[in-house]
């Protein structure tokens, strides 16, 4: 590892200068005074495209909230977010929601599946969000569940399936969407050791045939090592990088 700046992950953190997605200076605080939260300290960070990125640390430590950040969902309290070179932080929510529904995609560490809804519906209904197409439903549906091994799961609930199949869902769904980049917030960290290793080995297939950026927050080290680069964060800060 390679110690940062005191500002943060400093040069080695940040991607070439064509970066996907990028944070300069960004500082997310909540509440006044000596009620003051820090979730992000002046963190600087930019996504190259096709590249892996692993953000590890322990739980509280800043993950989330740069995931956040970086998708558009959190606006900094301090510095500049971009997305394909453009501003994103400075965005409204209506203009940061259509950017992200032109190539940005979550897998979260619940499935955060539509209970009500088959398999097919949820990830129908992801494609026609991002999207916008009446015909989402189609071929790019039954494809995408066959990428993940649940072509036969079409018209199983959420709750019919187990913790494993749901997470290969939410990764379909997330596939479908076409995403740019894939925000991932501890995909494994519900699932037993086994079928988190071949969940992860899923996510990293698929990115290697469909080429998106994906960033991974874990406090797994062994899905952290699976990174192009692994970053580290503590109390908030990018403390340091690995490439």
């Amino acid at each position: 590892m390679t110690p940062s700046t005191a500002s943060g992950v400093g040069a080695e953190g940040l991607a070439p200068a064509r970066s996907l997605a990028a944070c300069a200076g960004v500082t997310v605080a909540y509440g006044q005074g000596d009620a003051r939260v820090v979730a992000l300290a002046d963190a600087d960070l930019a996504i190259a495209s096709g590249e892996i990125v692993s953000l590890a640390g322990a739980s509280g430590s800043g993950k989330t909230t740069l995931l956040h950040v970086l998708g558009g969902l959190v606006v900094p309290s301090a510095g500049t977010v971009t997305w394909k070179g453009q501003p994103l932080s400075s965005l409204d929510a209506a203009a940061r929601g259509r950017a992200r529904a032109e190539g940005i995609a979550y897998v979260f560490q619940g499935s955060n599946l539509i209970p009500h809804l088959s398999v097919w519906e949820n990830l129908a209904f992801a494609a026609l969000v991002a999207t916008n197409r009446r015909d989402a439903s189609g071929p790019e549906t039954e494809h995408a569940l066959g990428l993940v091994g649940l072509a036969g799961k079409a018209d199983a609930l959420p709750g019919e399936l187990s913790g494993g199949e749901q997470q290969r869902v939410a990764i379909a769904r997330a596939v479908i969407q076409k995403p740019d980049l894939l925000l991932c917030d501890e995909p494994t960290g519900h699932l037993d050791s086994d079928t988190g290793g071949r969940v992860l080995d899923m996510l990293v297939a698929l990115q290697g045939e469909a080429g998106f950026s994906l960033v991974i927050a874990t406090h797994d080290e062994s899905v952290a090592a699976r990174g192009h680069r692994r970053l580290e964060l503590a109390e908030g800060r990018l403390l340091a990088s690995e490439s």
